[in-house]
């Protein structure tokens, strides 16, 4: 998320913070993870950030709603925009997504759709088993290749054309998804949501004023080593991380 946002918006200083001590969210019940939302916000408040981004589709699908009514920024998650982009490049109507347990459970987009009064069928899948092959490295391995068989079997049958990545780890397996799947489009929310971060900057008058190369500050809750080995995957940087308790 922070890479496409710095695409989007490269004069933008970001706050990033990684619930490292209490991952993953996607096994979690709404209350709890409404109340650790919550938490994250009071440490990103004492920060003064004009806009927050629920980069988590787990936190989006379940305290997006509880987290716009209590705080006076911005919130945004990822479930509309990566949504709106589906809808927009699909050709049949006919959309899959993917996500973690609780996400798909939450019947997020497909509220989203609904409340969009679009005219497409969403076909929902869960894929607890992507998160664990992503940060153990087993990004093009034989397994990864089988387990998203077996996970995505059900969508040739049910002929979409388009299938929403509604997690932040599965962009990573795109070339293996897109391989299973084929001719479909792949959306990744999190580009989607960057875009929503511009846009919403703008409207409201909030991009920053200078011109200077923004700056990125990372911060976890445990594990710092844990995450900077696994965050290489995603940034293919090594960047500085530090642990906070919240």
């Amino acid at each position: 998320m922070t890479r496409s946002i710095h695409r989007q918006l490269p004069d933008e200083d970001i706050i990033y913070f990684g619930d490292t001590a209490r991952v993953p969210y996607g096994n979690k019940s709404r209350a709890t993870v409404i109340r650790f939302a919550r938490e994250i916000m009071a440490f990103m408040m004492e920060n003064r950030v004009k806009m927050v981004v629920v980069a988590c589709n787990t936190a989006s699908s379940l305290s997006l709603t509880s987290l716009k009514k209590t705080y006076p920024v911005p919130v945004i998650g990822v479930i509309t925009p990566g949504v709106r982009d589906a809808v927009r490049v699909s050709k049949n109507g006919r959309i899959g997504v993917i996500g973690t347990s609780s996400t798909i459970a939450s019947g997020a987009y497909d509220r989203e759709v609904a409340r969009a009064g679009l005219s497409c069928r969403l076909f929902s899948k869960s894929c607890p088993l992507f998160v664990p092959l992503v940060e153990n490295r087993f990004i093009n391995d034989p397994i990864t290749y089988e387990v998203a068989r077996r996970y995505l079997a059900g969508f040739k049958t049910r002929h979409i054309d388009t299938l929403i990545l509604g997690c932040t780890h599965y962009p990573i397996l795109r070339t293996v998804i897109g391989k299973v799947m084929g001719n479909v489009r792949l959306v990744d929310s999190s580009s989607a949501a960057a875009e929503e971060v511009k846009a919403t900057l703008s409207k409201k008058g909030l991009e920053a004023s200078r011109r200077r190369r923004g700056k990125t500050r990372y911060y976890v809750s445990d594990d710092v080593e844990g995450f900077s080995r696994v965050s290489g995957i995603f940034l293919k940087e090594k960047i500085n991380v530090k642990k906070v308790v919240i």
